[in-house]
């Protein structure tokens, strides 16, 4: 639900800006999001007792420098619904606009064997050029019985397991007796 109000919030944001201004939104955003790792800082923005308006301040401090009206306008709008807790969501959802406006897209190629580098960079060149969009892939050690490609942006999944090859290697060797 979070997503859904944040992506309403970032369309508003994002209209009619340049890509550099969304540039500068989005990074501003995901230093602001970095803050919401520290716990002292969630319990800063989520306690009941301290006024919006003290949020708001902070808030508005730590944008100070970027100059923006618009982000200015948003952090307010966002203490006034007392929805400060959505920031991390609007810079998730600024940077899956970004990487819609760059045609770049980030994604995962899970696997319980180690792969090369280089193996790794030919898969995104490869499903690159399949689906038109820079992809780049980053590699993470799982425990998936084969190979799995997610670029979630784009809705792709793409996996090879063992099992399942094995399931229908028997399929086609019963069809065949």
């Amino acid at each position: 639900m979070e997503a859904l109000i944040a992506k309403r919030y970032v369309k508003a944001l994002l209209e009619g800006e340049s890509v550099e201004n969304m540039e500068a939104m989005a990074s501003i955003f995901d230093a602001l999001s970095a803050e919401f790792s520290n716990e002292k800082f969630v319990d800063f923005i989520s306690a009941p007792m301290i006024e919006a308006s003290a949020k708001e301040g902070i808030l508005l401090a730590a944008v100070e420098k970027a100059g923006s009206e618009k982000i200015n306008n948003l952090i307010k709008l966002l203490a006034e619904k007392n929805r400060l807790e959505l920031i991390p969501d609007v810079a998730e959802a600024l940077s899956k606009e970004m990487a819609a406006v760059n045609n770049a897209y980030i994604g995962k190629v899970l696997s319980d064997s180690d792969m090369d580098a280089a193996s790794v960079e030919e898969l995104s060149t490869g499903l690159s050029k399949k689906v038109d969009a820079n992809i780049s892939l980053e590699f993470v050690k799982t425990d998936f019985d084969g190979i799995k490609v997610e670029v979630e942006d784009l809705g792709i999944e793409l996996n090879f397991s063992k099992e399942r090859i094995n399931s229908a290697l028997i399929g086609h060797i019963l069809k065949a007796i």
